[in-house]
């Protein structure tokens, strides 16, 4: 049986979802409350998970199918609704719908006394549509129109709790900053159209092998397609949105967080060889990665936020799939965000389950909570070995991938790769020390753990990460175990356990053991090197400056000449009607020498 045929379904179910949703919107159905719209929701999407798993078995490895239907033709444009399906997007179909379907039946928690579920289900059914379509869609063009749909999805499930300030700022922030990014990325899509004369991923790639452009516009075509990825996975310097992203509601961070900022990095894999072109595009791409993983790995460790730490730790890794982009290593890549989502799912679960019975998210005010929340606990631990460079864990081998070919080539972004790694690690169990371990505190003395809706999820993720070797080995993308033996493994093993064994040192007993670090310092990383004042005084300022200009000149100059033009006509008439004798001769008169004065100035060039 193929189901192949059948793919283009998937994205039909959660929309299927989200318009059943409606009928629970407020002032519609009110007798049952706002349960049923979650109930279907979460059936809809285990139904486009279950269509995934079924297609994955019945698909055959070593082949890819192509569809295609035409969307648009008009004049010398055509354009055609292309999909495919390959082992590599049915794997990320599952991972896509599995996670959402671990988000709302979590959200079944979390969101327990919530009247807003209809809203709130319909957003997350989005989201999985629209990264579903991404996914499967071999068209540029239409993956463009799926990234913009999720700008749009990340701005209505920030905003959700619309009626608190910093929810407001965060939805408009984190809007407005992709929009950045967007625009850039549609001035490539288009331009790039009437050079290869196609959208199509493989035809785009044939076209950039033999491609013969001019360097300058090969450069800005590559840096134009690269800054739509920095705005959607938070890239320096497009990365303020994340952190300003955690103040909306948890369940929906476990999607953004694990799955909705890799749709960046996956039209970025989609188009390396087209910014394989311009070499400088590569640099960029690579430099962007490097400032963003180091960057974002100090910052985390300088945070008090417990979401924020998280937020900082996504930012790394997909600084790291940037840097495997910049080398040409797609399948790492690839495999990198493969294990990098399941294990943030992980984190963010855990970190959730400990938010909810506390009113604080202040990591300074937690502690002793392993006697009370073991399984969060313990499902925190897992999706740290899942995240760091711990074999035989997932993303040991991806790590272990990227850091093999660097090793020999590029040895200083083998040390990006090995210092974000540690860094990582400590931030991590340092995050870890200061909730679970040392004393409790005010704030923990009565936390218990939560609803088995959220505990159910967080704990089979937890199981799936540390299985998850045994899925690669099925898939063949599992390395030879002799490979940890190699100076590269032991490179990446020693900087794993050189970040927990410095964290349990210093962290350990739930508060820092040694102050070495300056205050100066501390606060240097903590508020993001200062980026966000760095931006007000040149950019900000900058377009404040030329907004009040151009309001000036709008103010003074443009209706300034209306108005005057205006006052003109007013202050003509006026004068004028002092001038009526009531003669009607004398208008006429008036009449044929204004005609005969019009006549000769429009004349006289022709009397010469």
């Amino acid at each position: 049986m193929n189901l192949s045929n059948t793919i283009w379904l998937i994205p039909l179910y959660p929309l299927l979802g989200m318009g059943l949703s409606i009928l629970w919107s407020p002032g519609m159905i009110s007798r049952t409350g706002p349960r049923p719209s979650g109930y279907i929701n979460t059936l809809m999407t285990f139904f486009a998970l279950l269509h995934s798993l079924l297609t994955f078995l019945t698909f055959s490895a070593q082949s890819s199918q192509y569809f295609s239907v035409t969307w648009l033709n008009a004049a010398s444009l055509h354009i055609d609704f292309e999909w495919s399906v390959s082992q590599t997007k049915l794997i990320a179909l599952m991972v896509v719908t599995g996670l959402n379907l671990f988000a709302q039946i979590y959200a079944m928690g979390y969101l327990e006394n919530d009247w807003g579920w209809a809203r709130f289900y319909s957003l997350l059914a989005f989201f999985e549509a629209g990264i579903c379509t991404l996914i499967l869609t071999n068209s540029l063009f239409f993956g463009y129109v799926m990234l913009e749909i999720l700008t749009l999805g990340t701005y209505l499930i920030i905003g959700y709790w619309f009626n608190q300030t910093l929810v407001i700022t965060g939805a408009r922030d984190a809007f407005l900053t992709k929009r950045v990014g967007d625009l850039f990325l549609l001035m490539g899509v288009v331009a790039l159209y009437p050079l290869a004369g196609t959208w199509n991923y493989q035809e785009l790639a044939a076209w950039a092998q033999t491609a013969d452009l001019n360097p300058t516009t090969a450069t800005l075509l590559s840096l134009a397609l690269i800054a739509g990825p920095v705005g959607k996975c938070a890239q320096f310097p497009l990365h303020l949105w994340l952190d300003e992203a955690m103040e909306g509601p948890l369940p929906a961070t476990i999607l953004r967080n694990a799955v909705v900022v890799c749709t960046g990095a996956w039209v970025l894999i989609s188009l390396q060889p087209i910014i394989a072109i311009s070499p400088i595009g590569l640099t960029v791409t690579i430099a962007i990665g490097t400032i963003t993983a180091i960057g974002a790995s100090l910052i985390a460790i300088a945070q008090t936020d417990i979401k924020r730490i998280l937020s900082y730790a996504v930012s790394a890794y997909l600084g790291l799939v940037f840097i495997a982009v910049g080398m040409g290593e797609t399948d790492t890549a690839l495999g990198l965000l493969l294990t990098y989502s399941l294990a943030m799912a992980v984190l963010v679960m855990a970190v959730g389950n400990i938010i909810l019975s506390n009113i604080t998210q202040n990591v300074t005010m937690f502690g002793g909570l392993w006697s009370r929340r073991p399984i969060t606990g313990l499902s925190y631990l897992a999706g740290v070995v899942a995240l760091i460079a711990v074999p035989p864990l997932g993303e040991f081998w991806s790590l272990f991938n990227l850091l093999d070919t660097l090793w020999a080539t590029q040895p200083w972004l083998a040390g990006v790769v090995l210092a974000v790694n540690g860094l990582t690690a400590f931030s991590l169990l340092r995050l870890f020390c200061l909730v679970f371990l040392g004393e409790t505190k005010a704030m923990t003395v009565r936390s218990q753990e939560q609803l088995w809706l959220m505990v159910l999820p967080t704990t089979i993720s937890a199981g799936f990460v540390l299985h998850l070797p045994l899925f690669l080995t099925n898939w063949e993308l599992f390395p030879e175990l002799e490979a940890v033996f190699s100076l590269p493994s032991l490179g990446l093993i020693s900087s794993s356990f050189l970040g927990i064994i410095s964290a349990v040192l210093l962290y350990g007993k739930g508060q820092p053991q040694l102050k070495l670090i300056p205050q100066s310092i501390k606060n240097f990383f903590a508020y993001d090197c200062y980026t966000l004042k760095a931006y007000q005084v040149t950019v900000v300022f900058t377009v404040n400056i030329i907004s009040r200009l151009i309001a000036w000149f709008d103010q003074y100059i443009v209706d300034g000449l209306v108005n005057l033009i205006g006052l003109t006509t007013v202050l003509s008439g006026q004068g004028l009607k002092y001038n009526n004798s009531g003669v009607a001769q004398s208008y006429f008169l008036s009449i044929i020498a204004g005609v005969m004065l019009f006549g000769f100035v429009v004349c006289f060039p022709f009397l010469v």
